[in-house]
């Protein structure tokens, strides 16, 4: 299977690999393993189609405050769980934070929450369905793509930050 790929160039994440199938976004890639495993999986063509290009534009938005949220056409795969999980993530307004027991709540499964951690891990689709918006039910910040619990500290601090001076 052959997907195509665009990269934004974050100053503060570093290269973000978005994928399309040439309909919808497929995938969003922070971390350099993950997006090189991907690479030997599928087939990837560096693209310039208007999806992706809109898919960058949209990502420069938002790390530059102008964005709350996407506008995309996307493609997940998952379980019906899965994806009720991240139809509900899509649900957290910008700069606010949830805990994984009320996403448990919010789709009627309270006493799931290991499980809504673990399709929170399985979204391939960060930032643009914002895991990194759902914390310890303690307020701490865990579980974030494994232990890369720092990245979720800097987008949940971006985001505080424009949502501070939407408000002054």
């Amino acid at each position: 299977m052959k997907f195509e790929f665009s990269i934004y160039p974050s100053d503060l994440l570093g290269n973000i690999y978005v994928v399309s199938d040439g309909e919808a976004i497929v995938s969003v890639q922070l971390f350099e393993e993950d997006w090189r495993e991907l690479c030997q999986q599928y087939e990837m063509i560096k693209s310039r189609s208007s999806l992706l290009e809109n898919a960058v534009l949209q990502l420069d938005e938002y790390f530059r405050g102008r964005r709350k949220t996407f506008n995309l056409p996307l493609k997940w795969k998952g379980t019906d769980f899965q994806e009720q999980v991240w139809q509900a993530l899509c649900e957290i307004p910008y700069g606010t934070t949830v805990s994984y027991s009320d996403i448990a709540s919010k789709i009627g499964r309270p006493k799931a929450v290991r499980a809504v951690g673990q399709a929170n891990r399985a979204n391939e689709l960060a930032i643009i369905v914002p895991c990194h918006r759902v914390i310890g039910k303690n307020r701490a910040l865990t579980g974030y793509a494994g232990s890369r619990i720092d990245v979720k500290a800097k987008l949940l601090k971006l985001e505080q930050r424009y949502s501070m001076t939407e408000k002054n």
